[in-house]
């Protein structure tokens, strides 16, 4: 997975200038919104922190971390029925592949994400940017 390095190293036009297309990682494994938390496997199989959580028709509802559903799994309001799409915060964050890493990087650190999904105008996910920790 790439990870993208989000404190500021340079001032030059090139870096200034870099798009989120340009430091995202591929989508990964994508998986239904009505599979149960129970994910983690697919996580642990997959070798990845994240999967990108779609709706039965393919759109890009969100992403959820492993330690997230770690976290989950082990709370008061965990039963091997929760679905996915119960635990998303609603739809997103999101962002584009044309927004600036420096743009992405504020909205990650206001919604107080280490990875976003990457969508395209319609919705389709695209790839993963995450934070370099």
């Amino acid at each position: 997975m790439m990870l993208v390095q989000m404190q500021p190293r340079s001032t030059d036009a090139t870096a200034a200038g870099r798009t989120v297309a340009d430091a995202m990682d591929t989508a990964g494994p994508q998986v239904c919104d009505d599979m149960t938390v129970e994910a983690l496997s697919v996580m642990a199989s997959a070798r990845t922190g994240h999967l990108l959580v779609c709706d039965d028709g393919g759109l890009c509802t969100g992403l959820v971390t492993r330690s997230r559903l770690a976290a989950f799994r082990d709370g008061s309001a965990y039963s091997d029925r929760v679905r996915l799409r119960d635990i998303l915060s609603g739809r997103g964050p999101f962002t584009s592949p044309v927004t600036t890493i420096a743009e992405a990087g504020h909205m990650m650190r206001h919604s107080d994400v280490d990875a976003l999904p990457v969508v395209d105008e319609y919705g389709s996910a695209l790839g993963v940017l995450a934070l370099a920790r």
